[in-house]
């Protein structure tokens, strides 16, 4: 029997019949993405460490896995590393929300008028909006919701654009688990917005589909920070319900309009 032989043999006897380059080439894809779940729910929390060793013994998989799970999560923006305290879950300011979702805006306006230019839709987007439709109210909706809208800005056909949305979505999709953690939309009513904007698409309304995205990305971003504002609002210790300060009120201003849509061209320069 040849080495290599002998090699196939002892795998397939191994634990799971692993075999290098395929299935353990997965490991660290598949520990990456149990992580990430959990930091969509909120189980791993903002400002929570995301160790080697806490890792490697949970999953049961060497520390350098580990290290290659985690790298992947920094990469995508789940995770960042601090010097001297391994990597942990951004926790995101109010100005880091405004900027996140204002440039989402941008650059998802200008990918849904270079798509329904074309008039048509991706099928990966239509799945995940009837997933949302059906969910009952209290469903998790963050993966839906983020697979609907990466598909539709990588159907479109700028790669720029794709490469551009990619390296906002990391962190988006830290602000969307919070949006679902705290029961900030029905998955019912985001698959209606997302209907809308499917309809324009077909319908090859360029303009109408950029500016129902922008809308929607705006309106999640204001419910968000509503959300933000109340949980650090101090308030008076005589009475919970009531802000400190009460002779000093909050100046009021209508909300802060979608910006303007660039063309694709625009939003490449």
């Amino acid at each position: 029997m040849s080495l290599a032989s002998s090699l196939n043999d002892f795998l397939d006897r191994s634990p799971n019949g692993i075999r290098p380059g395929v299935e353990v080439a997965r490991i660290p894809a598949g520990v990456a993405e149990s992580l990430r779940a959990d930091v969509l729910a909120v189980r791993i929390r903002p400002g929570d460490a995301v160790t080697e060793a806490a890792v490697a013994a949970r999953f049961a998989v060497s520390r350098p896995t580990a290290r290659i799970a985690i790298d992947q999560l920094v990469r995508a923006g789940l995770l960042r590393r601090e010097a001297n305290r391994g990597a942990r879950v951004p926790t995101l300011s109010r100005a880091d929300i405004v900027d996140l979702y204002d440039n989402r805006a941008l650059v998802e306006g200008a990918a849904l008028h270079a798509l329904a230019q074309q008039g048509s839709v991706p099928p990966d987007a239509v799945r995940s909006n009837r997933a949302l439709a059906a969910a009952p109210d209290d469903a998790p909706f963050a993966a839906d919701d983020i697979a609907f809208h990466r598909a539709l800005v990588a159907s479109q056909p700028s790669l720029r654009l794709t490469r551009m949305h990619e390296s906002l979505m990391g962190e988006i999709e830290l602000c969307i688990g919070q949006v679902q953690a705290n029961a900030l939309w029905r998955p019912s009513d985001i698959a209606a917005q997302h209907a809308h904007v499917l309809e324009a698409v077909v319908s090859g309304d360029a303009d109408r589909a950029s500016r129902l995205v922008r809308e929607h990305i705006v309106s999640s971003r204001d419910r968000l920070l509503e959300h933000v504002d109340a949980a650090t609002t101090p308030t008076d210790p005589a009475n919970p319900a009531k802000p400190a300060n009460p002779a000093t009120p909050a100046p009021t201003s209508a909300p802060t309009p979608a910006p303007p849509a660039p063309t694709a061209q625009e939003a490449m320069q």
